[in-house]
């Protein structure tokens, strides 16, 4: 850890980040902090199946819980950061596209349309869970069959299957928008702002 994230954490132990998601540990390291990453054992799917009609703010919110108390089950005297993120279109949540097929049916589906996505939160500490979800709207241009098939060629099958929508924004996905109405972070799938300002009210930050 960097003397800069000693001076700034104030916890006794380092955060955690009950995900593997290097976007989301890139979003904490650019704002001082460095967590240790643990991957939380849960079967999203299930959860969702689980959870029946909950709209979709609401199953971004128990999937980020889930994985939050999973982790910190495990190491109850941390401070654990879940996280999740939902996308949604008419009411309809897209998953992750399990192939550059699915990712082009995803992309075919979102292009010339507003989408929103979902991005919750749980923070564990000291044997509670606080929870929240903030909302960013994006709108994709208009996109025929060869600029999808070539922004798939480019991205990759790992970029585009590692991300709902099959784009990250962050990479040659920010080629397929029009306008982005939402923080940058919560697009990216870890509401920095409101985060930080719960973790400055637990204390836990040296900037108050």
């Amino acid at each position: 850890m960097s003397d800069n994230a000693h001076r700034l954490w104030l916890g006794a132990r380092p955060l955690i980040l009950a995900s593997a998601s290097r976007t989301r540990a890139a979003l904490l390291v650019g704002a001082g902090l460095v967590p240790e990453s643990i991957r939380p054992d849960v079967e999203e799917r299930r959860i969702e199946a689980d959870a029946g009609d909950l709209a979709p703010i609401d199953l971004a919110i128990r999937l980020a819980e889930a994985k939050a108390e999973d982790v910190a089950g495990r190491h109850p005297d941390r401070v654990t950061v879940g996280a999740d993120q939902v996308l949604e279109i008419d009411g309809t949540v897209l998953h992750k596209p399990a192939d550059l097929r699915e990712a082009a049916d995803h992309l075919a589906r979102l292009q010339g349309r507003t989408h929103a996505l979902h991005s919750a939160v749980a923070l564990v500490a000291g044997g509670t869970t606080e929870t929240f979800c903030e909302t960013a709207r994006l709108t994709m241009r208009p996109l025929d069959h060869g600029a999808i098939a070539a922004y798939l060629a480019l991205a990759g099958t790992e970029r585009v299957t590692s991300s709902v929508g099959g784009y990250q924004l962050e990479g040659l996905g920010i080629h397929l928008f029009s306008r982005i109405d939402g923080d940058h972070a919560t697009v990216l799938g870890l509401p920095l702002i409101p985060l930080l300002a719960r973790l400055r009210g637990r204390g836990l930050l040296a900037i108050r």
